[in-house]
């Protein structure tokens, strides 16, 4: 007999009986807020379309990464899995491949993605009943039921999550056509575009030179020239608030590293790096220019910037080759954030109509650098625990690292970064549980009073991702 799937109502507050009291009421005035997701990576095109999810394997297995990690890190071949790409069979029965996944469930015990699904699995899809091999059936035909029905049509589930904004990703030469049709349609929810330029700036990406040209045939820039290049990133810049609500840009660069060269050093580099016959260390300093570039234009539009260094994409070149982007190969790296930003500070840190959004995996930086920085620099706020840190462990960590130094109104709440649409409100819900249990522990120990715990619960899930985000 498979055992319950029960969410116990006060999960991941103190265990102490009197701050475990102050966090279940601190919770209770944030659980109900509307959710502000202004970092996300959701498909535009479900909510342009507004079409019926395929299946439970196309909703929880294909788009998360986190499950296609750990399932490979434990010699699962992904074609099993249903995805194309191997030396192996692709499995194409939907069914066999979810009882494949609910085989092996048990490797998530402890791990974020258990929490995440257990919550969507019991409140979304009403089940009681924790997801193996004896329930991988019921799970499915009980998802796939559901799925099948208005209520769970990607509009729908927005305004029933709870959903007041949310944001996505796209490259910087994406048509947008998707934004546009929601924007066009009588909906009246909320959802925005981001603009990340790192397909026409990283110059060692395999589609570099094809991203340029496409470039160039959207805006009819003159790209020959450093300043026509900029000219056509500020015009898709623009084009992104108008066509898509952008309030944000995204820049995932491998490292902190900016630069600050003269005006000639930037023309001679960019034609290094647009013929071709850029080095990797070319292509490291034209994207350390780029981001302060990306800065100064910031300045200009009011769009808020957000920078996360710091990972080695596709680590597993194998992998890369057959499958492509986002399968669970992305592997953190150290990081310098004093040195690496300095250029850039020295420019346009003392500006106050700039907001970089600073994120890291190196939780080394967090107390030493980035909260030393964001708690002196204007420009500057710290986003929350990110990508393998954003868990229950790593959110306490966080906040018990930076607040001394950079208080929590150098933060800016929380953001899901997810592509795994139904974990959304999950994501969230946890965000909020562990802010309110940290705050528990300051009101006990006298570090806080309840007043001011109250604002701050409310700060954290609601108002301060709105103000980062200008949203």
């Amino acid at each position: 007999m498979s055992a319950s799937l029960i969410l116990d109502p006060d999960r991941f507050f103190p265990p102490e009986p009197a701050v475990r009291a102050v966090a279940r009421a601190l919770f209770a005035q944030v659980e109900r807020l509307p959710i502000v997701s202004p970092h996300g990576h959701v498909a535009p095109e479900w909510f342009a379309r507004n079409e019926a999810f395929e299946d439970a394997v196309a909703v929880f297995l294909w788009p998360d990464h986190y499950v296609l990690r750990m399932l490979y890190s434990q010699g699962i071949d992904l074609g099993r899995l249903g995805l194309a790409g191997g030396d192996g069979p692709v499995e194409t029965d939907r069914r066999s491949i979810w009882r494949q996944f609910a085989a092996n469930y048990h490797l998530f015990r402890g791990t974020p993605s258990r929490l995440w699904l257990d919550h969507a699995f019991a409140t979304v899809f009403g089940l009681d009943q924790r997801l193996s091999a004896e329930t991988a059936d019921c799970y499915f035909e009980v998802i796939n039921a559901a799925l099948a029905t208005d209520a769970f049509r990607p509009r729908a589930l927005f305004e029933s999550f709870g959903i007041e904004v949310i944001a996505t990703t796209e490259g910087a030469v994406d048509a947008l056509e998707h934004h546009r049709a929601i924007r066009a349609s009588a909906w009246s929810g909320r959802i925005l575009t981001t603009f990340r330029p790192d397909d026409v700036i990283d110059a060692e990406r395999e589609d570099f030179a094809e991203n340029l040209q496409k470039l160039q045939a959207q805006t009819g820039a003159d790209l020959g020239a450093f300043d026509g290049y900029l000219a056509a990133l500020r015009q898709r810049r623009a084009f992104f608030r108008e066509a898509g609500g952008a309030t944000a840009t995204d820049h995932g660069h491998p490292t902190a590293r900016t630069a600050n060269l003269p005006s000639a050093d930037s023309a001679a580099l960019y034609a290094r790096v647009r013929s071709g016959a850029a080095t990797p260390a070319d292509a490291e300093t034209f994207r350390a220019q780029m981001l302060t570039e990306m800065a100064l234009m910031a300045c200009e539009d009011g769009m808020t910037m957000q920078l996360h260094p710091g990972v080695w994409r596709n680590h597993n070149p194998w992998l890369f080759e057959h499958y492509g982007r986002d399968k669970g190969a992305d592997i953190p790296t150290r990081v310098s954030y004093v040195d690496g930003l300095k250029p850039l500070l020295d420019r346009v840190g003392n500006r106050r109509d700039l907001t970089l959004i600073l994120f890291t995996l190196d939780e080394s930086t967090y107390a030493r650098e980035l909260a030393p920085l964001a708690g002196h620099y204007p420009c500057l706020r710290l986003g929350p625990a990110w990508w393998f840190n954003d868990s229950p462990e790593g959110m306490l960590r966080f906040r018990r690292q930076v607040t001394e130094t950079a208080g929590f109104y150098n933060t800016v709440g929380f953001n899901d970064d997810t592509r795994a649409f139904f974990s959304i409100p999950a994501r969230h819900d946890l965000a909020r549980r562990m802010d309110c249990a940290h705050l528990a522990e300051l009101v006990a120990s006298q570090r806080l009073d309840l007043d001011e715990a109250h604002a701050l619960a409310r700060d954290l899930a609601y108002n301060l991702p709105k103000q980062a985000y200008r949203l």
